[in-house]
């Protein structure tokens, strides 16, 4: 395992952990988001890295894994918001 990997999964676990501790959900909200973005980044880095430089294929590998988990995690947030909105609107005033 790459040093990296291990450093981007305890950054990762460490802002889970601060997630979880925050009172806002807004925070929350604002916590996940950037995690989020930051696997998108650090997966593209690592692309450009293993195409460009001769980089290693497993670490490759490993970051486009975490982005489809990423993604797949973000739209089934996103398909839960929408059925939440959708069930309030479907609510009789």
């Amino acid at each position: 395992m790459d040093i990296r990997n291990a450093l981007v999964a305890q950054n990762y676990a460490s802002n889970l952990a601060a997630t979880k501790a925050a009172p806002s959900p807004g925070a929350a909200i604002a916590g996940a988001a950037q995690d989020f973005l930051s696997t998108l980044q650090q997966s593209e880095q690592a692309a450009m890295s293993t195409m460009t430089k001769g980089g290693d294929p497993h670490t490759l590998v490993q970051a486009l894994a975490q982005t489809e988990l990423a993604v797949q995690t973000a739209v089934t947030i996103r398909d839960k918001v929408v059925e939440a909105y959708q069930e309030i609107l479907r609510m009789p005033v």
